[in-house]
């Protein structure tokens, strides 16, 4: 997989890799291949998940033709292991995809409960060690833990992708305290992967200090998907300036934004 290459004075940088997006954009349930391509083209995300694991109820999603379009749009594919429920169906899959995409990168879901599609956190680590002494750079989805990533961490992975909420559910961080200790706890780049469901949700977490946010539904689903993308696309490049930018303290009482002198200014003499 190639990285972006025109030039940025803030890239995102996973694995030692720069890429000018810090948005990733999932390729499922869209209406139909038409969109997806025109949605990927609007946001010029920095890659597109695929999953080996399709269904092929959905033409946009399935067969060679569905495969010929991620290659036409020209984006850094980033295989996942979605639908994994056993470590050894995860590793797997990742060695299938790395075949098949000839990277490797993986985006590592190991999924411990089909109800939320929660990570399951007891073997999550164990895979993703695996996954990385055999060469993988690892993207692991996970929940907004702060020992499991932790733990993510310590084993070698370069990155961690903690849940805002249950994949698909558009709820948005739904438990800000942990996702914000998380990003203070941890140095490595942190991007949050599912459960956003607007723009604004991507800007919060942006504003935070996450490095990114990877999403699927919340654009697929979209009445205009094309023009949801595009939203998504500003929101996190928005909430990126403002946290560079640095934040005014919040303050208990109101603030004048005008400083008060004394006399009104069309009494002042002027030289």
């Amino acid at each position: 997989m190639t990285p972006s290459t025109s030039p940025s004075s803030d890239p995102l940088v996973l694995y030692g890799q720069s890429f000018d997006s810090r948005l990733l954009l999932g390729t499922s349930r869209y209406p139909s291949p038409a969109v997806l391509e025109a949605a990927v083209q609007r946001a010029r995300p920095a890659m597109v998940t695929a999953s080996l694991r399709r269904q092929g109820s959905n033409p946009a999603e399935s067969g060679s033709s569905f495969w010929e379009l991620l290659r036409k749009l020209n984006v850094p594919v980033l295989p996942n292991t979605a639908g994994c429920h056993s470590a050894q169906e995860a590793i797997t899959t990742a060695q299938m995809a790395r075949e098949v995409f000839n990277t490797p990168w993986i985006k590592l879901e190991l999924i411990g409960d089909d109800y939320t599609l929660q990570p399951d956190t007891l073997n999550l680590v164990g895979v993703a060690e695996h996954l990385i002494k055999e060469g993988f750079q690892v993207l692991p989805y996970c929940t907004e833990d702060l020992v499991l990533c932790q733990r993510l961490v310590d084993v070698g992975c370069q990155a961690v992708m903690p849940w805002a909420a249950p994949i698909g559910t558009g709820r948005g961080p739904v438990n800000p305290y942990a996702l914000q200790m998380l990003r203070e706890r941890l140095s490595v780049p942190m991007l949050v992967d599912a459960g956003l469901g607007l723009p604004s949700h991507a800007c919060q977490v942006m504003e935070w200090g996450y490095d990114g946010v990877l999403l699927n539904t919340a654009v697929a689903l979209a009445q205009d998907p094309v023009a949801m993308a595009g939203a998504f696309a500003d929101a996190v490049s928005g909430g990126r300036a403002a946290r560079r930018a640095g934040a005014m303290a919040a303050q208990d009482a109101a603030q004048p934004s005008t400083p008060v002198l004394g006399t009104p200014f069309w009494h002042h003499s002027h030289a």
